[in-house]
């Protein structure tokens, strides 16, 4: 069985702020409980992981050559 590939149009880190903004409009429209705090959480996740994938990829995370 072979798996299905899709290419990515838009980096990572840009798909995960986009995932992190749509999160946070979602949780806006949510009275406050326990699905608004995992809507915002999973946003914050998803910034956390953004800002990670940003920094392994800056010039000063690569290795010495």
């Amino acid at each position: 069985m072979q798996r299905r590939r899709i290419k990515q149009d838009t980096p990572l880190d840009q798909r995960l702020v986009e995932q992190a903004k749509r999160l946070r409009v979602e949780a806006r429209g949510i009275p406050l409980g326990i699905e608004r705090e995992r809507l915002i959480r999973r946003a914050r996740e998803a910034e956390t992981a953004a800002r990670m994938q940003e920094s392994l990829r800056s010039p000063e995370s690569q290795p010495p050559k």
